[in-house]
């Protein structure tokens, strides 16, 4: 008999790296030819914070500020496919930010 002991919930995060401009606005980082850099990561067994909605930010293990634009759920089986993040921050993207990234990677 196999043990669910150590069984969490996992969920997959498509997100996009930002940084905060002088005015403590948050930006997207892109990449040299000016385009949206989405990864993936997941909750992890030691994750903190909780997610809320679309355009949380959260911090990767690199401490890497990042932007939520799609949630999708994960079997716990593949949660090794994706890396894990950090912590769920309180601090979100503006909605226009969240709007055009939306519609970037078509979601």
């Amino acid at each position: 008999m196999i043990s669910i002991k150590g069984k969490y919930e996992v969920h997959r995060y498509v997100g996009v790296p930002v940084e905060s401009d002088a005015s403590g606005q948050y930006i997207v980082k892109k990449d040299e030819n000016g385009e949206y850099k989405f990864h993936n990561w997941r909750t992890g067994k030691h994750t903190k914070g909780k997610f809320k909605q679309l355009g949380q930010l959260f911090l990767t293990e690199n401490n890497m500020m990042v932007a939520v634009v799609a949630v999708y759920d994960v079997k716990f089986n593949h949660r090794h496919e994706y890396t894990p993040l950090q912590r769920f921050t309180t601090e979100y993207v503006d909605d226009q930010l969240l709007k055009e990234l939306k519609k970037e990677l078509n979601v």
